[in-house]
């Protein structure tokens, strides 16, 4: 049987194409007639989400299409804070962000669909029914359909609110008062084209924040925090709109190209599993956006969810590493939640002392490093590190040292994301390209790596992550580190734990 898909975003695409990388069949519903290719929308793709996307004959065009960015500016009224580039403990063939709108990245997504066999693409779909047994999941259309598969995966966005009512799951969490306008603008303004610029409190919009982010062709995303109240349309209709662009850009030629209005959201389900449904994408968690963990944290739920639901499919891993999804993911969400929700503290203050510790370190951060680093314009996304995962052996002598600052990237060890780098001893492929093959084992050149049981390379190339003789590094088939271990029987109880046969409790 198939996995049912339910939802043809990009989060739902993504799952479907992973799934089909592994060869299993898809049905992909969704309940509109057609795309509807209007607007930005989720537009910064992360370094690594576009590595995923490679893996499915995307992410190479998606990063070729988009504009490039390496380093994010952060100002007070008219005066530069700090900067800072971003890391890569590798040598990543992606920059850190490109930008290109989310319409875009459908397109690209929906052209590699069209050539998978194994992907089923129904619109005009609608969900009005969920049902599970002992071995599988019946999906109810409008009209009467009915789709069986033997899994399901939930990626119906922000608004599935009947999915979740389907799933019996909550979805609590609260609205911000402030909106957001949003303005695509194309133009020609020389020396913004590389930067993501972020605004506190300038002078053309006094007491709020505004972020601009560059597209291709010649685009602008502009971001203005404005009042609960806010009408676009009024302000449209009076010109202050204009004036307010103006107030940016100066008298250079622009058209708008697409606008809306936000309010942001902070929410997670309280599960991210129901029996045979994986809930993946805004369906399952929702972020403000300072910091670009929307999208991106979805694209991390669809890969965790594809390579473990196809184990299980196989026969290799029983139900168990299903269950993994939710504690992994949900711990994801969770930690995209806080972070978020700081920076929204931060940028909308709540109370008073709130406002007044907001004033104090935006003063004093052009002159106080200390200060500056208390400045939250938004910690940009960055894989979630799966340290204290039930599928991960820790390593007594790496042990994981927390959340580094802002632009660098945790020390490579049990539960971080393994660098990428070209192997040149293996036809030119690169690190990632083959740990996504399966479980694989790496070892320094000299280290016997035969009769392990598991597919196992020798490559000088892991010793600059800190890999030492002797040792043996199981790398899960998201690329993840599962365990660091020196003997061979330990590489076989992480091997067990990794695929899940360490009972997880249900939370």
């Amino acid at each position: 049987m198939p996995v049912v898909v339910i939802g043809n975003g990009p989060v739902g695409q993504t799952t479907a194409l992973l799934l089909a990388r592994w060869g299993v069949p898809v049905v992909l519903l969704d309940g509109r007639e057609e795309r509807d290719p209007v607007g930005s929308k989720a537009i910064c793709q992360q370094r690594d989400v576009l590595d995923i996307w490679e893996a499915v004959g995307a992410g190479r065009r998606i990063a070729d299409e988009g504009v490039t960015w390496t380093t994010a500016r952060t100002y007070y009224r008219n005066k530069e804070l700090f900067s800072y580039a971003l890391g890569d403990a590798g040598r990543s063939s992606f920059p850190p962000f490109v930008n290109i709108s989310q319409a875009r990245t459908e397109q690209i997504l929906d052209e590699r669909i069209a050539r998978e066999a194994l992907i089923d693409v129904r619109w005009g779909h609608q969900v009005v029914g969920l049902r599970q047994d002992a071995n599988g999941v019946t999906v109810r259309c409008a009209g009467g359909q009915e789709v069986r598969g033997a899994y399901a995966v939930a990626c119906a966005g922000a608004r599935g609110d009947e999915i979740r009512r389907m799933l019996g799951v909550s979805f609590g969490g609260h609205s911000f008062d402030d909106r957001f306008l949003i303005c695509d603008i194309r133009a020609d303004l020389p020396g913004w084209a590389h930067e993501r610029r972020f605004h506190f409190d300038p002078s053309w919009n006094p007491g709020r924040q505004v972020l601009i982010h560059p597209c291709p062709d010649s685009t602008f995303r502009i971001d203005w925090q404005v009042p609960g109240g806010y009408d676009v349309a009024a302000e449209e209709a009076s010109g202050a709109l204009d004036r307010r662009i103006r107030a940016i850009i100066g008298e250079a030629p622009y058209e708008i190209a697409w606008k809306s209005v936000y309010r942001f959201q902070s929410r997670v389900v309280d599960r991210m599993r129901a029996g045979r449904v994986l809930l993946a994408g805004d369906c399952a968690h929702l972020v403000a956006p300072f910091g670009a963990r929307g999208l991106n944290s979805g694209v991390g739920d669809a890969e965790n969810a594809a390579w473990k639901l196809a184990y299980v499919l196989r026969g290799e891993a029983g139900e168990d590493l299903l269950e993994s999804y939710h504690e992994e993911r949900h711990a994801a969400a969770l930690e995209n939640l806080e972070v978020t929700t700081a920076t929204m503290d931060f940028l909308v203050p709540q109370d008073e002392k709130q406002r007044k510790t907001r004033l104090r370190v935006l003063s004093a951060a052009a002159a106080d490093p200390a200060m500056a680093a208390r400045v939250d314009s938004g910690r940009l996304s960055e894989p979630f590190w799966y340290d204290t995962s039930s599928l991960t052996t820790p390593d007594p002598a790496r042990p994981f040292a927390g959340r580094p600052p802002r632009g660098q990237v945790p020390a490579t060890g049990p539960g971080i994301l393994l660098p990428d780098v070209p192997v040149s001893t293996v036809d030119n492929r690169r690190l990632r390209e083959l740990a996504r093959d399966g479980f694989l084992v790496l070892a320094v050149p000299g280290t016997d790596v035969t009769g392990l049981g598991v597919p196992a390379l020798s490559l000088a190339e892991i010793e600059e992550f800190g890999a030492r003789p002797g040792e043996l590094w199981l790398i899960r088939p998201d690329a993840y580190v599962a365990a660091v271990v020196t003997e061979r029987a330990a590489l076989g109880e992480a091997l067990q734990r990794a695929l899940g046969r360490v009972v997880i409790p249900q939370r």
